[in-house]
């Protein structure tokens, strides 16, 4: 008898810890639970939609100053091209600049042929030509870019052009056949101004703008 009442205590003992635990994770499973977007004065199982906020594109600081027509060009080949950056892409023409210089200087045709396009290409080594020709060689040095500035900008179809006004300092010496100067000092250097032209196929699989066209600024 002893041992029956003992086990009617111990399943009443389990009964109530059985209860404790299943009754109270039921009742916290019949409460709703608060959604990620609601407010806390709002009701549970109410969700408050978040709202879509107008995404104003920055204006790029390389654009401060330029003339509205120029802007229009920018927005428009960026809207065309997704991975267009306009601070990267001036960085990279400073680079062209740099590069275009000084591969005509030393009549450099292979790197020449990669950075411009057919037409500029034949200019360059037409004149590269007429100088080999005269026995002349040019001991130039860019000194530093004082400004890179868009000059300006459009989009006609898929072709984006874009004119890029370079203000540099340049040391330039033209020699003779026999390595005397003929034209030109190490020691002045002479401010130019160049407008050049880069295109690019916004379509093109290949990132790489040419230069297109040269111009004095």
């Amino acid at each position: 008898m002893l041992e029956i009442v003992l086990l009617a205590m111990v399943a009443a003992f389990l009964g109530l810890r059985l209860y404790s635990v299943l009754g109270r994770r039921a009742e916290h499973e019949e409460e709703s639970v608060p959604q990620r977007f609601e407010s806390e004065d709002k009701p549970a199982g109410i969700v408050r939609p978040a709202q879509a906020t107008p995404v104003v594109p920055a204006r790029p600081v390389e654009l401060e100053g330029v003339m509205p027509a120029v802007e229009r060009g920018i927005r428009e080949i960026a809207a065309a091209d997704s991975r267009f950056n306009l601070a990267q892409f001036l960085e990279g023409a400073r680079g062209a600049y740099q590069m275009v210089l000084e591969a005509f200087w030393n009549g450099d045709r292979e790197t020449l042929r990669e950075l411009c396009d057919d037409d500029v290409y034949a200019g360059f080594v037409a004149a590269i030509e007429a100088r080999e020709a005269a026995g002349e060689t040019l001991d130039n040095t860019l000194i530093r870019i004082e400004e890179t500035r868009i000059h300006s900008a459009s989009l006609d179809g898929r072709m984006a052009r874009i004119a890029v006004l370079f203000v540099a300092d340049i040391a330039a010496v033209t020699r003779d056949k026999d390595g005397n100067v003929i034209a030109g000092s190490l020691d002045d250097a002479i401010e130019s101004r160049d407008v050049w032209t880069f295109s690019r196929n916004t379509s093109a699989r290949d990132p790489n703008w040419l230069l297109d066209e040269t111009d004095e600024g």
